[in-house]
């Protein structure tokens, strides 16, 4: 038993490498919505047996990134049509709302000070070009978000969360680069109540916030 942990141990890593890799590869729809998957081809490009490649996907499906069909494999996840889209951001007023105010009532005086940190993090700059700020404002975004979730104390909550996230971030391409530094601001405002300790303010700031995300993402249905 001693001799195969550390095979174990390489596989997990792995794997983990293998399933960040194709997360990414949607996010930024190098792999794009409605695409099929051929796994063999991608085995090839990253020097791996198919099987991490499968166990990947299966991970990938339970996140609601890929689809799988009988006799068809493994396609990408479309676009949430315009009223998934407003479902989806109906269940994030429920959740972010209450776990800004749950932030703010449970957070340790560490996590209030991590909010506070990621939320003045400087945007990105556009002359990284649209592949490099959109990556990294997506994981700025997703962290911020992640941080409260995490502060609201309710593991249930957070797990929601990461769910409705992945759906966004599929939608991030059509991001306006002009609107990144009103969510910062946004973002600092949310911050700010929850190091006060003053749940009504987190979920008012976290609630137009949301609203004010909804409107900007809008043009992706143009």
């Amino acid at each position: 038993m001693t001799s195969r942990e550390p095979i174990q141990l390489r596989r997990s890593t792995l794997g983990d490498d293998i399933y960040e890799t194709l997360k990414s590869l949607v996010l930024e729809h190098t792999l794009a919505p409605g695409d099929r998957i051929n796994i063999d081809a991608l085995a090839r490009e990253l020097t791996v047996s198919p099987t991490p490649v499968r166990e990947a996907l299966a991970r990938l499906e339970a996140d609601g990134l890929v689809r799988k069909r009988p006799l068809a494999g493994y396609t990408v996840s479309p676009l949430l049509t315009r009223d998934e889209f407003f479902q989806m951001f109906e269940m994030r007023l429920l959740l972010e709302c209450a776990g800004s105010r749950f932030a703010a009532e449970r957070a340790s005086a560490a996590q209030r000070a991590s909010i506070t940190a990621e939320a003045a993090v400087p945007t990105p700059p556009e002359t990284d070009g649209p592949d490099g700020w959109h990556a990294a404002f997506t994981a700025l975004d997703a962290r911020f978000h992640g941080l409260i979730a995490e502060a609201s104390g309710n593991a249930l909550l957070r797990e929601g969360l990461d769910r409705l996230h992945v759906h966004l971030h599929l939608h991030r391409r059509y991001f306006p680069y002009g609107q990144t530094g009103t969510t910062r601001d946004e973002h600092q405002r949310v911050a700010a109540a929850i190091a006060a300790g003053d749940p009504d303010q987190a979920e008012a700031a976290m609630r137009e916030h949301l609203v004010r995300a909804r409107e900007r993402h809008l043009p992706a249905f143009e």
